[in-house]
């Protein structure tokens, strides 16, 4: 069945409960001091089900109250709404709070309503004429205009025009669009209380997704992890509820002082916390000059906080106009994209605007022009457009999927159809679950070639610069790095050889007497056989400095052309080779060779035997054994 939310909203003592009551059968006024004083302090909550032109539909309405002095409760319940009851006394006509409450609806974007004339059994035909033309005048231009909505004249005491409003509300009711439960679940708390034998029980309108018994949900601002011990709506126990329903929730493992009315439950991981947002506000016509940096009361669903308001253009804001600003709170809030907001002046309380949030990560360093210019594609509402600004604002860093889903407040299902679209377009390419701008990516391949380009000019005699100097100095993240690499190597425009990149068939660029000492250091080894000179005697004989003479060192035994056996002694590769033959030879003859032995056979001095033997039983040629080698 469709669930649908309808908000009463109007001047204080104009009928709303009252109203509900006759509607419903149900008195929402909860409160022992509401019934003694005869208004609305609370929220108040009822239900009834009607049967539109679409089958038959839910209502759940929310009682607001409409004193001055408990707007703030009001507006807890108002970002909920699906249409609004708005209640206008035929006795009382237009009043200060009927106009703050239309203001706060039209704000908030409510999409359709009905105007309701409450006591008109108490006036002649001419009063409630005079009282219609009014609210005409009020409503002209906005959601409630009477082109597209009805005004009903109804007696909540002689059930006069009930029938003709319940027809009206099951109408517009089939005309309300679903809200979506395949979106991920938020629900942001209005009630907190205990239930004797269940314990915790928090109430709310869930504004999307859908919740089922036993599930986790994450506990906003604070990030706690609990679990869905019980769901009831309407009073009714269920295993599953929507999008659009009023819901409570039992929560396990979590004492009531523990929450409060503001917080919120959703999907495990969906928000991020934040005390800054990227918004746009329009400011109500009559409204004082807004200053930057002034300080207001944001209310935003169940959630009421001091914020400052720094504007990104000019320093002023008139009444009527609207602006890109920054919200600035002094507790953290939990929110998405296209969230709707109230603010309020912060002495006196009174509306002065609202808006909608655009950015809940915002850019710390970024100048005013080409942020609004980001601000305007952000807010345009399509998948691809907001996904390519939030990929190409990471520039070199990329944006995670993770991060993505926090700025968007998109299910894991919806960004990836998004960033499979940006792929296909090639606009975007990912790596393991980072993505980046393939326009970025291009710039990253080729300051990566540059830098290899000027490591060779550099270094002439390095084969190439170590892959983790070439990704520190790119200050990439690792995917990244290896993306762009993966993608200049299989363009053939770099390689990779033991861990040094260097350019595609570049080796090692040598001038005439750099090749000649290359030569000598060779030689001299290859021609000593196992009695090797000293690396210090060798190189000190050669005609370059000492700098060039240890990068051709480097080079050769990069190549294994040479390799070091200890730190003092390095031997030419051929002769290694042919030593580790002989010594495998003999273990048909002899399994075991000692010191001794081998010194003999070789005709080499302890000097060179011990270094010899713990270099073959690294390359398992033999094993120790006490005194002994064994010949594997």
């Amino acid at each position: 069945m469709k669930s649908v939310i309808v908000g009463t909203a109007g001047h204080i003592d104009h009928g709303k409960t009252a109203l509900v009551r006759a509607l419903t059968g149900i008195d929402t006024d909860r409160l022992e001091e509401e019934k003694r004083r005869g208004i609305t302090i609370e929220l108040g909550f009822a239900h009834l089900e009607l049967t539109g032109s679409q089958g038959p539909v839910r209502l759940g309405f929310v009682d607001v109250p409409g004193h001055e002095r408990f707007v703030r409760n009001m507006l807890d319940g108002v970002g909920g709404f699906d249409l609004v009851l708005f209640v206008i006394s035929a006795e009382d006509s237009v009043k200060p709070q009927t106009r703050e409450h239309f203001e706060i609806c039209r704000l908030l974007q409510i999409p359709r309503g009905i105007t309701v004339l409450t006591k008109s059994d108490l006036v002649d035909p001419e009063t409630l004429q005079v009282v219609r033309m009014e609210v005409e005048e009020l409503v002209q231009g906005s959601f409630l205009d009477v082109s597209r909505s009805p005004i009903v004249e109804v007696s909540a005491r002689t059930g006069e025009g009930l029938e003709k409003l319940k027809q009206e509300l099951a109408r517009v009711a089939s005309e309300v669009v679903r809200k979506d439960s395949h979106a991920a679940f938020r629900l942001p708390i209005d009630r907190v209380f205990t239930m004797k034998g269940f314990g915790t029980v928090v109430t709310g309108t869930m504004i999307s997704g859908e919740v089922r018994k036993e599930q986790e949900v994450e506990l906003l601002p604070r990030g706690e992890k609990v679990r869905v011990r019980g769901l009831q709506v309407h009073g009714a126990t269920t295993d599953i509820a929507t999008a659009g329903q009023r819901t409570a929730l039992n929560l396990a493992g979590v004492p009531k002082d523990e929450l409060e009315r503001g917080m919120i439950l959703a999907q495990p991981g969906l928000l991020l916390p934040t005390r800054w947002l990227d918004a746009r506000i329009a400011l109500l016509e009559g409204a004082r000059t807004l200053k930057n940096r002034t300080k207001v009361h944001l209310h935003l669903f169940t959630t009421e906080t001091v914020a400052k308001i720094v504007l990104y253009e000019g320093e002023e804001l008139q009444a009527g106009e609207t602006a890109w600003v920054q919200l600035r709170t002094e507790s953290p809030v939990a929110c998405a994209p296209g969230d709707r907001f109230i603010v309020r002046q912060f002495s006196p309380v009174t509306t002065i605007g609202g808006g909608s949030v655009v950015d809940v990560n915002p850019m710390r360093r970024m100048k005013p022009k080409p942020r609004t210019e980001m601000l305007e594609k952000l807010s345009t509402g399509n998948d691809l457009s907001t996904l390519l600004v939030l990929v190409a604002r990471r520039e070199h860093h990329g944006l995670r999927m993770q991060q993505a889903i926090h700025e968007t407040g998109w299910t894991m299902e919806r960004l990836k159809k998004t960033r499979n679209e940006a792929k296909q377009a090639g606009e975007i390419v990912g790596f393991e679950d980072v993505l980046i701008a393939a326009v970025t990516l291009k710039r990253i391949e080729a300051e990566l070639f540059t830098a290899v380009e000027a490591f060779h000019a550099a270094n002439p005699l390095v084969g190439g610069i170590s892959k983790q100097e070439l990704l520190e100095k790119s200050e990439l993240g690792e995917e990244i790095f290896a993306g762009a690499l993966d993608a200049l190597i299989a363009a053939k425009k770099l390689a990779i050889d033991a861990e040094q990149v260097h350019l595609a068939g570049r080796g090692v660029v040598m001038q005439g007497d750099e090749a000649e000492s290359k030569k000598q250091i060779e030689e001299a080894f290859a021609t000593a056989g196992l009695k090797v000179p000293a690396l210090k005697d060798v190189l000190a004989g050669l005609q370059i400095d000492k700098l060039r003479a240890q990068k051709i060192m480097t080079l050769l035994l990069r190549d294994k052309v040479l390799c070091k056996v200890n730190e003092e002694m390095v031997f030419h590769q051929k002769t290694l080779v042919e030593l580790k033959q002989l010594v495998s030879g003999l273990k048909s003859t002899s399994p075991k060779i000692n010191v001794t032995q081998f010194k003999d056979l070789l005709g080499i001095s302890r000097k060179y035997a011990i270094p010899l033997l713990e270099y073959l039983d690294r390359e398992h040629v033999t094993r120790r054994a006490g005194e002994e080698r064994i010949i594997l």
